[in-house]
């Protein structure tokens, strides 16, 4: 922690001549009617100085070298613009540029229309040293869509998402569990959870659970690769979810933002944002507090958010960045319901002492250096310095609290890594082609302290005896690992992208495991070492300029976790031989848009998830059963992910005075089951043994459609939207008949309405209401076996909220 602030004083020292003036080119751009043009990319071609035209077309772009430049103007439904100048050292120089209007391309009208079909999109082919192409990809704009965004409200902001499943019992926000093709949603630790392209996940390779998530007033949009992004990225089979950041303002200097959201339960949300550009300086920053009661019984949360980025361009070449992160929470938790409490009364709670906190800090640096107009390096260095703290009631649900001592466990995280791309441009068969390479270094710590005796009170105290966690564990993960893929283009509509990964993970854990009658229970140390290899290949048609057929098959593995090499008793045995489950992804789909007023997307997919681990009982040498923990079996999931929207005013009339209708439907279809899996029973001292072949996999509903239509008129915008979503087992059994406990049986089938509004009141200022679950429908998406439960986890009923905008 000290080097990082070392760095940071000997990085602010360095740079402190930027305030200096060397020159300036300034300007103002406007269309052929001489009408300003706002937003437009101003950009020194060749180095990594850019700024943004702002409301009145002005641009200003300081403190650069003297020489020569090639200045390129761009917008989506303008002719891109090339001016050549010189500069002097010290000169101000002005260029006033015109944009022409061009019939806009449908690529291009994807981005951004005024009309066109927004919130929904994919990512282009190559960009940020990352190679997209031929992959299943989605795009969400947060700032395009109608949604409860202090809430971070899931159902509405992955609505457009096909295959998004999503456990709907934290209305805080706080956390966010989201899977997709029947992998379970447990705080999103099926996909390799981002923010900026860097790790925020405790240890994304022996932990990878999603306790923290950005505050979506922040978020410019979510990046989705589904299991294809595992050549570039690493873990998990549901692949990539990057939430990126609102870049600092390049049109102005200085820009302030208030955002306040009051609700139904006590709900308070107010977020606070500024940022600018000046000279070589860029730097954003926010403040987010959110306080609210919750919907349930028992139910209470206060939330702060802060963040800071600073950006500076040290050289036509080389930019270097910071990123500063923090959140704390206070979450008092309602616990569990049985069946039978859930259907008399989903408010209810019969769990008073219950609370959760996870304070998060996550640091990064960053540097961006242009070796040549054809290649650029990219460095990431990031940590993550967390806990994860819960005190509680912890028994079964159907067990009513004692009101003595409560089970306190508290985990604390230590990670950091660092991330090295190289991006580089070539020509082959008379086509350009894109190399992307990258090292990966990371190093995790997980301190795990467990079944501590706490307090008998009632708030949230994560105070213990001196010495009285009976469970004491130590977590080291080690990762290398190497990529490389590319591109390789044949004509202007076919290309083919293949790529090896390759992976060192060194594992060890150790400490104490119980405590019994005083006497310290140690594991024998478990350590892991192992290295393979994933490979890729890819494929694109582009049918028409605005569609295109994508092919994908990818290699894909998921960690042995830290839960996978604790022993729930000292009986237990983990096999020496315990490797990481193994698999890969396979896609097929159409994808594009016809003109302004369709855009579509339409797949095949195919997991195969191998080296699945579980348990099952054995009969030791003496006679005696214990339960051993190893590679069981595997599951495929396979089905169609489809999303359309459709624009009928525009298709039908191409303008319209009274407002534009899109019409939205989001469809999955999932088909996931186990293959050859044997699990085993033990009944009167017998081991009974059964294949878990053709069962439905847990969490994993067999249909996900959600359905929306959007009205807009001028500066006034509302969406409704429609969840149905399918039954799904809570255990691999399929147990139908819940159990006392609440913990298994089925999740019924369930549907939801969403509406919200937005209006653009004056210039920037806007103002925004919603109701969620608009027919105060009563469901639940998850029933859990322990922690925040145990049992039924109600979803939120009806609730409303009204949010004011100002902008200055």
């Amino acid at each position: 922690m000290k080097s990082f602030y070392a760095f940071i004083g000997i990085f602010l020292m360095l740079s402190m001549g930027a305030f200096a003036q060397k020159n300036m080119l300034k300007g103002k751009i406007v269309d052929e009617k001489k009408l300003p043009v706002q937003g437009a990319s101003v950009v020194l071609e060749g180095t990594v100085r850019g700024v943004q035209s702002d409301l009145q077309g002005h641009f200003e772009i300081k403190d650069f070298p003297k020489g020569s430049y090639n200045l390129k103007v761009s917008l989506v439904g303008f002719e891109s613009f090339v001016q050549e100048f010189s500069i002097e050292e010290k000169e101000i120089k002005e260029l006033d540029l015109i944009l022409k209007e061009q019939t806009v391309s449908l690529d291009e009208f994807q981005l951004s229309a005024s009309r066109g079909i927004l919130g929904q999109d994919h990512l282009p082919e190559v960009d940020d040293f990352r190679i997209n192409a031929g992959k299943k990809n989605e795009v969400i704009r947060i700032g395009e869509i109608n949604a409860n965004l202090a809430m971070n409200n899931s159902r509405q902001i992955f609505g457009k998402t096909p295959g998004i499943s999503i456990w709907e019992n934290d209305g805080s926000g706080i956390q966010l569990g989201v899977a997709s093709r029947g992998l379970s949603p447990n705080r999103s630790w099926e996909f390799n959870v981002r923010m900026n392209g860097y790790d925020i996940t405790p240890d994304p390779m022996g932990y990878p659970e999603a306790y923290f998530t950005p505050p979506m007033e922040v978020v410019e949009q979510i990046e989705i690769i589904r299991g294809a992004s595992s050549l570039q990225y690493g873990p998990q089979f549901g692949g990539l979810m990057n939430f990126v950041l609102r870049k600092p303002d390049k049109s102005t200097r200085f820009t302030a933002e208030t955002i306040n959201t009051f609700g139904s339960n006590g709900l308070f949300s107010s977020f606070n944002y500024v940022g600018g550009t000046e000279g070589k300086w860029n730097y954003t920053a926010y403040y987010q507090k959110r306080v609210g009661n919750g919907w349930r019984d028992n139910g209470y949360f206060n939330t702060d958010h802060a963040h800071l980025e600073l950006n500076y361009a040290a050289s036509n070449r080389l930019k270097l960045g910071m990123e500063m992160t923090y959140m704390t929470t206070e979450s008092q938790q309602p616990g569990g319901l049985t069946d039978a409490q859930f259907e008399e009364d989903s408010h209810q709670s019969s769990r008073s002492r219950n609370w959760f906190s996870t304070p998060w800090f996550v640091p990064s640096l960053s540097a961006e250096y242009l070796i040549s107009t054809n290649t650029k390096l990219s460095l990431k260095a990031f940590g993550t310095i967390a806990e994860r703290n819960s005190v509680g009631f912890a028994k079964p649900i159907n067990v009513e609290d004692d009101l003595g001592n409560r089970q306190v466990d508290r985990d604390y995280y230590t990670t950091y890594g660092s991330e090295l791309r190289l991006s580089s441009t070539y020509r082959l068969f008379g086509k350009e082609q894109t190399l992307m390479t990258g090292l990966r270094y990371f190093n995790g710590h997980i301190d795990r302290k467990q079944l501590g005796v706490g307090t008998s009170g009632t708030e949230m105290d994560f105070s213990v005896e001196a010495g009285d966690y009976r469970r004491d564990l130590d977590f080291n993960n080690v990762n290398l690992a190497a990529f490389a893929e590319n591109v390789f283009r044949f004509s202007d509509k076919f290309l083919v992208t293949g790529g090896i990964r390759v992976e060192n993970i060194r594992s060890v854990m150790e400490g104490q495991l119980n405590l019994a009658n005083g006497n310290p229970q140690l594991l024998e140390q478990i350590s892991r070492a192992r290295s393979f290899a994933l490979l890729g290949v890819g494929t694109e048609y582009h049918l028409t300029p605005g569609t295109e057929f994508y092919a994908n098959f990818s290699q894909a593995y998921r960690p042995v976790l830290i839960s996978d090499l604790t022993p729930p008793a000292t009986t237990d045995v983990i096999d020496p031989n315990l490797k990481d489950s193994r698999g890969y992804n396979v896609d097929f789909g159409y994808r594009g848009s016809f003109s302004s007023y369709l855009k579509f997307d339409l797949s095949y997919f195919y997991l195969n998830y191998e080296d699945r681990i579980g348990t099952v009982a054995q009969t030791g040498q003496d006679g005696s059963i214990y339960q051993f923990r190893t590679n069981l079996g595997n599951s495929v999931s396979q089905g169609f992910e489809g999303y359309i929207e459709f624009d009928p005013i525009t298709a039908l009339f191409e303008s319209s005075k009274i407002g534009y209708l899109h019409l939205f439907a989001s469809l999955a279809f999932i088909d996931a089951t186990y293959g050859d899996f044997e699990v085993t029973t033990v009944s009167n001292g017998e081991i009974q043994t059964r294949n878990l072949n053709g069962n439905q996999v847990e969490n994993a509903p067999r249909k996900i459609n959600r359905f929306g239509a959007t009205y807009n008129l001028s500066k006034f915008s509302m969406t409704w939207q429609l969840s149905d979503i399918g039954e799904a087992y809570s255990d691999a059994l399929n147990t139908e008949t819940p159990n006392a406990g609440a913990t298994v049986g089925l999740v019924p089938a369930y549907r939801v309405q969403d509406l919200s509004a937005s209006w653009n009141v004056w210039k920037q200022h806007s103002l925004k209401a919603g109701v969620n679950n608009l027919t105060d429908e009563r469901y639940f998406t998850r029933r859990a076996g322990g922690y925040p439960g145990p049992g039924i986890m109600p979803a939120d009923g009806r609730t409303f909220y009204v949010t004011l905008a100002l902008k200055f």
